[in-house]
């Protein structure tokens, strides 16, 4: 009776591991295309570095919306957009807002030393349009972002080279900055009321400054298919 007891309590202890959520501590996350590490939760902040597309960072946690995520990779601690960073669970990828309820992830403060978005925003130039970048993996399992080869950017900087002429004009010809919500990055959507402004150079693209960093953009669907860094 005692073996039989064992074996069933044992028996227990493996079916109640099975069902208990992952603890909530540090963990492995992938960016899903090249991937901004900012000074804080916000597309305002500072840029600090960059994930590559497919590259992983630690993740420590993200705020209480889970928006934003606190990383480090490579040296550099910051903030990246939660909607492009994936986790693995049951061996599948998921966006990380989008992942099971078993894979937990901590809740992280952060305090608001310098200007906000909003002072930002209150003090931009008239005619600035706010709105919301959409971003392109959101929306659960990214599995068939992967095997379509999006994951590493390959929509975008690897597939859409700007001439030299173009950057040339771009970069002769600055734009106002258009602050929206999310984050700046390969297949990004812009919002329809965005103003796009033309190049002569390469007329089937389009260009804008959002948040501070210069995007090419298709202006068939009004996504982001190269960011200038």
């Amino acid at each position: 009776m005692k073996t039989n007891f064992a074996k069933f309590a044992m028996v227990s202890s493996l079916t109640l591991a099975a069902v208990l959520p992952v603890a909530a501590t540090a963990m492995d996350a992938s960016a899903a295309t090249d991937l901004n590490i900012r000074s804080g939760p916000a597309s305002n902040y500072t840029v600090l570095g960059v994930i590559p597309g497919g590259e992983t960072a630690m993740l420590d946690g993200c705020i209480d919306d889970g928006s934003w995520c606190r990383v480090s990779y490579d040296g550099v601690d910051g903030w990246a957009y939660a909607p492009y960073l994936t986790v693995t669970a049951e061996e599948e990828a998921y966006v990380l807002p989008e992942r099971p309820s078993s894979v937990q992830v901590s809740t992280v403060t952060y305090e608001d030393t310098g200007e906000t978005l909003r002072d930002q925003r209150a003090g931009a130039s008239a005619g600035v349009v706010i709105g919301s970048l959409a971003a392109y993996a959101a929306g659960g399992p990214v599995g068939g972002i992967i095997a379509g080869g999006i994951l590493g950017g390959a929509v975008g900087s690897a597939s859409v080279e700007p001439t030299t002429e173009t950057v040339t004009y771009i970069q002769s010809n600055p734009v106002d900055t258009v602050f929206l919500d999310g984050e700046v990055a390969v297949g990004a959507g812009v919002p329809q009321d965005v103003t796009l402004y033309e190049i002569p150079t390469q007329p089937e693209f389009r260009y804008v400054n959002i948040n501070g960093q210069t995007v090419l953009v298709n202006p068939e669907n009004n996504t982001i298919v190269r960011v200038f860094r």
